[in-house]
């Protein structure tokens, strides 16, 4: 008998089937395994699936403690392209390390069928909480974004570009922390473009420069993380269209709509600092993550301030311990 990780209700599983095959809980629907152990680690329930593999929350017994582990489909394990991905996934997520990267701790096969093993976010994504509530918080959203920036650029740092940066792939732990996931189409800043005319990565988020066939850059994940955090703020992705094809040429051709023109209480220092990353022209970019970064910061400074100012206009004896100078500063 086993328990559904969603509504914890209780069935039995026919023995003899695929052990990373999952079922159905016939109550919620919620894929469903029987415990198996492979290694060191004990898969205990499914957290994820998608057209290319499964996600598992497992169990080090080793070193005692809960981890994700990431097969490939086995039917995908065949595609030479898609195992290459996989294997670029692993080793770009090994080589880096921040604490706003997810951290890889092995690779490895299981009866023919790749899977990886990873630190465990499993705190829903910025695109669930999107989904769950419209649009984020500013605070929040400028929180991702000062950590995602600070991520990109240690992975900068290793001439290494994300390439698919997009809220599904950016998820929180069960502390909050938002961690970058799926370096699977990530690729050295120096190189060229492996895969001819393809444009790859995640059209409502995707730079201009890369839809043009133009050199790519790490000012084109710069771009994705703007449109990310656009989309956040705003719950609306940058551009809204009946067709992929129009989104795709809204990028190139229609000027964005600033973010506070689309929720009025979002602050302009933080619509501008997105505007920018979002510029049509790489060179109207950041030149750097540490001024996009910078930008972020001073927008989050400015939004406190802002929300301070407005709860002591609400509640003049808020802060009755200050110095009256302090008090006059507040109102500025």
């Amino acid at each position: 008998m086993v328990t559904c990780g969603k509504c914890k209700a209780k069935r039995f599983l026919p023995a003899g089937g695929d052990p990373l095959t999952p079922v159905p809980c016939p109550s919620c629907g919620h894929p469903v395994i029987i415990p198996v152990q492979i290694r060191q680690f004990e898969l205990r329930e499914v957290i994820g699936s998608g057209g290319m593999g499964t996600v598992f929350r497992a169990f080090d017994v080793t070193l005692e403690r809960f981890v994700a582990v990431k097969f490939l489909k086995r039917e995908m394990a065949q595609d030479t392209q898609v195992l290459e991905s996989f294997h670029r996934e692993a080793r770009a997520g090994a080589a880096l390390n921040h604490t706003n990267i997810i951290h890889i701790y092995t690779f490895d096969e299981y009866n023919g069928q790749p899977y990886l093993v990873m630190e465990l976010a499993d705190n829903g994504s910025l695109d669930s909480r999107i989904e769950q509530d419209g649009a984020v918080s500013e605070l929040a959203v400028l929180d991702v974004g000062i950590k995602m920036t600070s991520a990109l650029q240690s992975a900068l740092q290793l001439e290494m570009l994300h390439r698919d940066i997009k809220p599904g792939n950016i998820l929180y732990n069960a502390a909050g922390e938002p961690k970058l996931v799926d370096f699977g189409l990530a690729r050295k800043a120096q190189e060229e473009e492996e895969y001819g005319s393809s444009v790859w990565g995640t059209p409502y988020y995707v730079a201009p420069e890369k839809i043009e066939r133009k050199k790519e850059d790490f000012h084109s994940d710069m771009y994705s993380l703007g449109g990310t955090l656009y989309h956040a703020l705003t719950g609306h992705v940058p551009f809204e269209a009946d067709t992929i094809e129009q989104v795709v040429a809204g990028h190139v051709h229609t000027p964005l709509t600033p973010p506070h023109e689309v929720v009025p209480h979002i602050t302009q220092p933080t619509s501008d600092a997105i505007c920018t990353a979002m510029a049509k022209n790489p060179d109207d970019r950041y030149p750097t993550y540490d001024d996009f970064h910078m930008a972020l910061e001073a927008a989050r400074s400015y939004l406190l301030v802002d929300q301070m100012k407005q709860h002591q206009a609400l509640n003049p004896q808020a802060h009755p311990h200050l110095h009256p100078h302090a008090k006059s500063w507040w109102k500025r």
